[in-house]
């Protein structure tokens, strides 16, 4: 059984050597706000066919690093996992929460999680994947996260 490693959130272990500062802020309740009722954020469930580059580690990462930036998120790390003969699954994590992907190159297909609070506007990552998985072929079903009083 896996050991659990303890969590240390003291500030000035938030952001350790070799990581992006990222400035602190007012509060610690980035919602979402839709129609008066406000969320812990939107989830994107993307299912991606058709993709191109679908093994390459270093263009995948490009890739997330891209999709965040056009949500207007804030990239604090990326760790990806190429398998053998093929695939590729990683998450970027994010100041506002993360993307995850995982790839199946012969397929062409590629799923993402894409889940983000505040002022992020998670959509406008489509876009990205789009261009740099060469595809049209995205299906997104949203999902609010955590109705919160």
């Amino acid at each position: 059984m896996p050991k659990e490693t303890p969590v240390d959130t003291r500030e000035e272990n938030l952001n350790p050597p070799g990581r992006p500062d990222v400035e602190p802020r007012e509060t610690l309740e980035f919602y979402v706000e839709r129609e008066g009722r406000r969320y812990a954020g939107v989830h994107l469930l993307v299912d991606l066919y058709g993709g191109a580059n679908l093994n390459d580690t270093s263009h995948v990462e490009t890739v997330l690093r891209n999709a965040a930036v056009a949500a207007g998120a804030t990239v604090l790390s990326i760790d990806l996992h190429r398998f053998s003969p093929e695939g590729v699954s990683g998450v970027a994590i994010l100041a506002e929460s993360h993307i995850s992907i995982h790839t199946w190159p012969k397929a062409g297909y590629a799923a993402l999680d894409v889940f983000m609070c505040g002022d992020c506007n998670p959509h406008d990552s489509i876009v990205a994947f789009k261009q740099g998985f060469s595809t049209e072929d995205v299906r997104i079903t949203e999902m609010l996260r955590g109705p919160v009083p």
